[in-house]
């Protein structure tokens, strides 16, 4: 587990942890976890790139998730642009990233694609983006919830996150909504301008790759396809071929 901090900003903490880097002049790296995530279930990506490349990484816990403050109320179901346009910029002004590096990993991902569209970065790198809903991923979700309310996912989310509730509900509540079977977010794709790397697994049970596919024909910007012979999750399932394919994305950077 990385160390960890909190920044308060509009008088809530997040936790987030922070890898120096070389202070070269290179665009910082900041991770966006996934919709279950937090800081310290990234289980040491962002530390791994950061040695690889010599960048700083900062990594952060959305509010309800990790060690991070519950948020002030529900989500709605545009909760991903409103984190990518409001809570993103707050917090790279507050650690000094200027025009960083996104990292993101399924909803963080997406609000990764999001705030790339609305602030300047450097580039950005998706694992597993979401651009619409897709029903089997929904049947997913529900099969979550299941496991929530009668299995043992709580039990374990509750060893990551300080309110495993809060952390559950504000994702499955937000996915399975009866409004949000028409998100779709592929209109925002042009406003990206910097390249991207979209990564994704061949057998994702929450995602096609009609996601990636879309970033590619959408977004104003290069984009680089990577796809690899796994689930949801690249960067632990193959972490090697992930971290080569982030690396080698970093190297071409201006």
């Amino acid at each position: 587990m990385p160390a960890t901090s909190l920044l308060e900003l509009d008088g809530l903490r997040h936790e987030y942890s922070d890898t120096g880097g070389a202070g070269d002049g290179r665009a910082p790296l900041l991770f966006l976890h996934e919709g279950l995530g937090s800081v310290g279930l990234w289980r040491g990506f962002p530390e791994r790139v950061a040695a690889a490349t010599g960048r700083r990484a900062v990594a952060y816990s959305r509010l309800g998730h990790g060690r991070s403050d519950p948020p002030r109320g529900p989500r709605g179901t545009d909760f991903m642009a409103t984190e990518a346009t409001t809570t993103v910029p707050a917090l790279c002004a507050a650690l000094g990233l200027d025009r960083p590096v996104l990292v993101g990993h399924s909803d963080g991902a997406t609000i990764a694609l999001l705030a790339a569209a609305s602030m300047p970065v450097g580039g950005v790198v998706v694992l597993a983006p979401h651009v619409l809903v897709e029903p089997f991923a929904l049947a997913e979700i529900r099969a979550a919830r299941d496991s929530f309310d009668a299995g043992d996912l709580r039990t374990r989310m509750a060893r990551h996150h300080d309110d495993p509730d809060t952390a559950f509900r504000g994702w499955s509540d937000m996915w399975l909504a009866e409004e949000f079977t028409s998100w779709d977010v592929r209109g925002t794709l042009p406003g990206i301008t910097a390249p991207v790397l979209a990564v994704q697994g061949d057998d994702d049970p929450y995602g096609s790759a009609v996601h990636v596919r879309a970033v590619a024909e959408r977004a104003s910007g290069p984009v680089t396809l990577t796809e690899l012979s796994c689930g949801h999750e690249p960067h632990l399932e193959r972490p090697d071929e992930t971290t080569a394919a982030v690396t080698t994305f970093l190297s071409g950077l201006p």
